[in-house]
């Protein structure tokens, strides 16, 4: 067992001091969040009779070719203040953006994100490092998961199946509804098949990182695990004589993640959900704080009680909101049976095509790699913090139940919404021309109004109102159980966000401050639904892409060791060796 105050051994007047800032910091927002409420509630002033009324732009709209007369001035309040937030932030996103999306040149005059490039890089060296880990040890995962080699002697909080479901609750979301079908309506059919692909590859970066979260682990006295990229970044890399290098990446891992979970894994999640079901709830278009208060209370219930309950309550979720979601795509797929051999061969031959309307063959292949990068997360290191916590004797073991994430994530859900955006026909106006034209016969609305309706929600690349219409129109109403889904995702992925932002927080300030950050955490859930500044909440998901530098540059050069575990573990899984102390484990329950 190892105590541990925090990693930057903060002597008790900082830790007190620390204390009162974050004091402050939950009042401000507090306080912030109420005039932001209040503030969005006012109504919108009447223009005098004989004046006429401009439109004012949304704060993070584009500049428009004719000025508007101070926009700003039109403001009051919080929004005007949260105007100029949403502007500096816009200005700090593009220098971060620079950096981690710098496009790297390619043949053909193509281009590729420098984080998606080291994401895939990283996944493609840990495969054939690893011994294609991915494709054999999958079938050992399944059993692990299912508990064959469980015990309950073993350290930790959790157990195989739990730690799987509460890293896949943070990754299944709203990219598995919304992103795929932007990725298909810009791509093309073939951005499937480069989605898959990266997603396979993927399950091997998620071995190698949460091999590592279990191996350099620590146990409080109490029984609690604190793990993670910041544990194996500033523990192993110590071991190599790397030290200070080790933690001057942890740290900036901690901030990134903090940062993330604040923003991408909260607001962010809660302001997109929101947008998502305002059309079958109406109310929460003039009262959005309402949606901002309930999720609040509920994520509030679940993150107090600490990864036992939130391990528990994604046990719950993330299998039946998966599953709901998978039987409604199959029966999509059933009902339009027909089409889906042309469907599988469109995604073969997009993957290769030269179409200049996808930007030909390395656009495609881009769109789907961009897409699993941020959907799975493999490489982000986040999932490490989930599965450190298992309970098991042997590190290797949890790897490999981790590599089943970015399977079920990427090859399983991404690929039956991107089925069905392709079987309906939904990812362009002219294939989807005959549902349309069904439509408009019924409704008496001119076809060319919905064929105008649809190309601009593709345009503005809508993918949940996308993937909403595709669904509905093969299954009446279904609109309402996908707004039930959504807020499941964005629900499920909030509340394991908040595990990994707290374990940064204790990392950083120490384990007394974990509630302090929870308190933090679920004043941004609320203000997640009041606030409109679009760049803020978009530096989170820039952070989370961020945290792949210093995790894949400290997995990389930690991987020697993994691959050494692996050999051993590997040979005694062969020689039936973990066979035979599950019988004898089995043996003496039942005996008892």
């Amino acid at each position: 067992m190892v105590r541990r105050i925090s990693a930057l051994d903060l002597g008790r007047p900082e830790r007190a001091a620390t204390g009162r800032w974050l004091r402050f910091a939950v009042l401000a927002m507090a306080l912030v969040a109420v005039n932001a409420t209040l503030s969005a509630s006012q109504p919108e002033k009447e223009p005098a009779p004989n004046s006429i009324a401009e439109p004012v732009a949304e704060p993070v709209a584009e500049p428009v070719a004719e000025p508007v007369a101070e926009p700003v001035a039109e403001l009051s309040g919080f929004r005007r203040v949260e105007a100029q937030v949403n502007d500096y932030f816009g200005k700090f996103n593009k220098v971060i953006a620079t950096v981690l999306f710098f496009p790297i040149p390619l043949p053909g005059g193509a281009s590729l994100p420098a984080a998606v490039l080291w994401l895939v890089a990283g996944s493609i060296f840990f495969t054939i490092r690893m011994g294609f880990i991915n494709f054999r040890g999958f079938v050992h995962a399944i059993k692990v998961t299912a508990g064959k080699y469980d015990n309950e002697e073993d350290e930790g909080e959790v157990s195989h199946f739990q730690a799987l479901t509460a890293a896949l609750s943070a990754t299944v979301g709203l990219g598995n509804i919304a992103g795929v079908a932007v990725a298909v309506s810009v791509g093309g059919p073939g951005a499937t098949f480069w989605m898959v692909l990266a997603g396979l590859l993927g399950m091997s970066a998620k071995f190698v990182e949460c091999t590592l979260g279990q191996k350099y682990r620590e146990v409080r006295e109490d029984g609690r695990v604190m793990g993670g990229a910041m544990y194996y970044l500033s523990r192993g890399l110590a071991e190599m004589n790397l030290g200070t290098l080790g933690k001057t990446l942890a740290v900036m891992f901690t901030l990134l993640c903090i940062g993330g979970s604040f923003a991408g894994g909260n607001a962010f999640q809660v302001s997109m959900s929101l947008k998502a079901v305002q059309e079958t709830i109406p109310v929460l278009k003039t009262d959005p704080w309402i949606y901002g208060l309930v999720m609040t209370a509920l994520v509030g219930v679940v993150i107090i009680g600490g990864i036992k309950r939130i391990a528990a309550t994604a046990a719950t979720i993330v299998p039946f909101m998966c599953g709901v979601y998978v039987v409604a795509s199959v029966a999509i797929l059933v009902m339009n049976a027909d089409q889906v051999p042309s469907a599988v061969m469109s995604i073969f031959s997009g993957a290769f095509s030269a179409d200049a309307a996808y930007g030909g063959f390395l656009g495609v292949l881009i769109m789907g790699f961009k897409r699993a990068a941020f959907s799975n997360e493999a490489g982000i290191g986040s999932a490490a913090i989930a599965h450190s916590a298992a309970k098991t004797e042997f590190p290797v073991r949890e790897g490999i139940v981790a590599l089943l994430e970015p399977f079920i994530d990427t090859v399983v859900v991404c690929t039956m919404t991107a089925l069905v955006i392709i079987v309906t026909g939904a990812y362009s106006a002219e294939t989807y021309t005959e549902t349309l034209s069904s439509q408009a016969a019924a409704s008496g609305v001119e076809l060319d109004t919905l064929v105008a309706e649809h190309t601009d929600i593709i345009e503005k690349e809508q993918g949940a109102q996308l993937t909403s219409r595709a669904m509905s129109a093969a299954i009446p109403y279904f609109e309402y159980v996908l707004s039930i889904a959504v807020i499941l995702f964005a629900y499920s992925t909030m509340i394991s966000w908040s595990y990994y932002g707290e374990r940064c927080w204790a990392f950083l300030f120490g384990d007394g401050a974990s509630m302090s950050y929870r308190l933090i955490f679920l004043v941004f859930v609320f203000m997640g639904s009041v606030v409109s500044a679009k760049n803020v909440l978009e530096l989170g998901d820039l952070m989370i892409m961020g945290m792949a530098v210093p995790n894949i540059l400290g997995v990389l050069l930690l991987s020697g060791g993994v691959k050494r575990d692996l050999d051993e573990y590997w040979r005694r899984l062969k020689a039936g060796d973990f066979d035979q102390d599950a019988s004898s484990a089995e043996s003496n329950s039942n005996s008892q």
